[in-house]
């Protein structure tokens, strides 16, 4: 069962990549991407890419981190003070276009508090845009509190569904990827935008792909001085795989797999001559863990960024598709490396990671 499943996945990923490359031509790219070696000299200037998905056990989404109400520097510190700790240097951080239309002009001077912190822990920070996972409504004001042992209950799309496929919200859209990339454009404290998490989930498909061109648009106008790039994740999405591949200055990705699968994915992304950071990975109960796919991403240089840091409020050390409605601790969690207090979930998995990235 598990091979059959493996070798439709290899099929599914070998099709994906063959596509990318027959689809050069007929695949638009839009503004200048970076050159192959300019990707790879700005590569080298960094020490290896290690961290985690990056959302303060407070908050349960993007707009309790991000509104003023409930924005908690203190947390944030505290947590990424763990971070460094075990030497990671890298957070993948997702904003919210409502907590922006919300406070435009607050909401980025939290931007700036959040970096200030990160930048003295010695992080750089990977933000996201868009996002086509989870609940399809976002509202601004109190947000919900977390459906026991459900896995991110409370994570809300942005723009939202159907919000995302109808162009007339594009033009307010681009305002807010405008206004914040032109800000924050030569900002040496932010390492990457990611455009766009997932482009096609929660059953989207396509329906994403006039989204995703226009925010490649918008962002290479702003013309920022770091990367840009939207990870592939679902090797299927033949369409978007080949724009996002494309279009992207590094080769980010998503993979849950365990070893020989993101294995092959590696070897098959190879074929770009990018740059490539996984921006996430490490699901325990699926096979992708610290001690099986950490030391195969440092031995091929390519950035490590597993989600989850701190267990809270969005319950994701629950699995994706096993809730635990009476709110009991799994057996084994799905993510998270800290509990609330800042010790370990597993021992050693902490030293590994803290010798990965040659902390003593």
């Amino acid at each position: 069962m598990m091979k059959k499943h493996f070798n439709l996945l290899l099929l599914l990923l070998l099709v994906s990549v063959t596509s990318v490359v027959d689809a050069q031509e007929a695949t638009p790219v839009v503004g200048k991407v970076w050159s192959i070696e300019k990707a790879n000299a700005w590569y080298a200037e960094h020490k290896w890419i290690t961290g985690a998905n990056f959302l303060p056990s407070t908050a349960i989404n993007q707009l309790e981190m991000w509104q003023a109400a409930t924005f908690d520097p203190a947390t944030i510190d505290k947590e990424l003070g763990w971070a460094q700790g075990i030497g990671f240097n890298t957070m993948r951080v997702y904003l919210h276009s409502l907590a922006w239309k919300q406070d435009p002009e607050g909401f980025k001077k939290r931007m700036d508090q959040y970096l200030s912190i990160a930048s003295k822990h010695k992080i750089k920070t990977v933000f996201v845009f868009f996002d086509d996972c989870w609940n399809k409504k976002g509202v601004i004001g109190k947000q919900p509190a977390p459906k026991p042992g459900v896995h991110n209950s409370g994570w809300v799309q942005d723009p939202g569904d159907p919000d995302s496929r109808d162009s007339a919200n594009f033009p307010a859209l681009e305002k807010y990827v405008k206004d914040v990339m032109t800000h924050f454009k030569a900002d040496k404290r932010i390492l990457l935008w990611d455009l766009y998490n997932e482009p096609g989930n929660s059953g989207k498909l396509t329906t994403s792909y006039p989204l995703l061109k226009s925010v490649f648009t918008w962002a290479r106008a702003v013309n920022p001085e770091q990367p840009i790039s939207v990870g592939l994740w679902a090797w299927d999405y033949k369409e978007l795989n080949a724009f996002q591949a494309l279009n992207s200055d590094i080769i980010t990705y998503h993979d849950y797999e365990e070893p020989k699968w993101h294995q092959r994915v590696i070897d098959l992304l190879r074929s770009h001559g990018r740059p490539m950071i996984c921006t996430e990975y490490m699901a325990r109960t699926k096979g992708s863990r610290f001690e099986n796919v950490m030391p195969i991403l440092q031995k091929e240089n390519i950035g490590a960024i597993n989600w989850g840091l701190v267990d809270g409020k969005s319950n994701t050390k629950y699995a994706w598709d096993t809730p635990l409605p009476n709110g009991e601790e799994p057996k084994e969690w799905f993510h998270e490396v800290f509990r609330k207090d800042g010790t370990p979930y597993i021992k050693e998995e902490v030293e590994l990671i803290k010798k990965l990235n040659a902390i003593n």
